[in-house]
C-alpha cells in the first residue's frame, strides 16, 4: 500500500523518507521507483521528465518505457493525473529518451573525469589482460561499431576469466555520443573501471536500455536488469 493519499501524485521531490514504490499512471501497477520516471509540471505549464527526482512540485509517475510514456500522452493521462490543464508535447516520449541519453553521456563523462574509463581498442585489451590488478566493471561498445572488434575483446574477456565474472556489455550509445562523453574522436570501445562514478553510469545505462526495450508489462525490463546491454541491427565498419 502507498502511504500517500493520492496514489498517482507524490507530495514533492524525493527525500530520505520518500516512498520506494509508486503507482504507474498508465498501467496502475505499483512498482519500485527505479522502474518508473517521475514527471512534473514546469512553471511554463509544460510536462517534463524529472530523471533525478528532484524538481519541485508534485510528481506523476509512469513506467520507464517509451511505450508507456507515449500511451500516457495518447490517453491525456497527464491532465487527468495532475487534475488540471497542462501542456504535453506530442514528442514527449522521444524527448524523454533524449534526456535519458544525455543523462548517460553525463555519467560517462564524470566517470572519465574520475579516471574510471579507458578508451581505444588496444588500451581496453590491455586492461582486460590486467583484470587481476584493476578489474573492469563493464565493456562499452559504440552501437555503430564493427562487430569484429567486439568479438575480439570478447575473446580476451573469456581468456582472462571475465566471462564467469559476468562483465556487462553496454552499447546504448553511438560513437558520436561516446566522443562527446570522453572528449576525443572516433571512440568505439571503452572499459569502465570500478568506482562510484562507474556504478552511476551503469545504473543510468540500464534505465536507458529499459526505456527503449520495455513494454508496460515490464518483461523486457527484467531481462535488461540482468545485462544492461542493447543490441542494434545496423552497424558500420568503424573500428579504432
Amino acid at each position: 500500500m502507498l502511504a500517500l493519499a493520492d496514489p498517482e501524485l507524490d507530495d514533492g521531490p524525493r527525500t530520505g523518507k520518500s516512498a520506494t514504490m509508486r503507482m504507474c499512471a498508465v498501467s496502475r501497477e505499483v512498482r519500485p521507483v527505479g522502474e518508473l520516471i517521475r514527471f512534473v509540471v514546469a512553471p511554463s505549464g509544460e510536462v517534463v521528465a524529472d530523471l533525478k527526482r528532484k524538481l519541485p512540485g508534485r510528481g506523476l509517475w509512469v513506467s520507464a518505457s517509451r511505450d508507456a510514456v507515449a500511451e500516457a500522452v495518447r490517453r491525456h493521462q497527464f491532465s487527468r493525473g495532475f487534475k488540471r490543464d497542462v501542456r504535453v508535447a506530442p514528442t514527449l516520449a522521444a524527448d524523454t529518451e533524449s534526456l535519458l541519453v544525455r543523462f548517460v553521456i553525463e555519467a560517462l563523462a564524470m566517470a572519465a573525469k574520475a579516471g574510471q574509463v579507458i578508451s581505444g581498442f588496444s588500451k581496453v585489451a590491455d586492461a582486460l589482460e590486467r583484470q587481476a590488478q584493476s578489474p573492469v566493471l563493464a565493456l562499452i561498445h559504440a552501437c555503430d561499431g564493427a562487430a569484429d572488434g567486439i568479438r575480439k575483446l570478447g575473446t580476451i574477456v573469456r581468456q582472462n576469466g571475465g566471462e564467469s565474472a559476468g562483465i556487462p556489455l553496454v552499447n546504448a550509445l553511438n560513437s558520436e555520443q561516446l566522443d562527446l562523453a570522453l572528449g576525443r574522436s572516433n571512440v568505439i570501445h571503452a572499459a569502465l573501471l570500478a568506482g562510484p562514478a562507474g556504478n552511476t553510469f551503469l545504473s543510468r545505462s540500464h534505465m536507458l536500455v529499459r526505456y527503449r526495450m520495455a513494454g508496460d508489462d515490464g518483461t523486457a525490463a527484467k531481462a535488461a536488469k540482468n545485462s544492461p546491454t542493447q543490441t542494434v541491427q545496423t552497424r558500420t565498419t568503424r573500428q579504432d
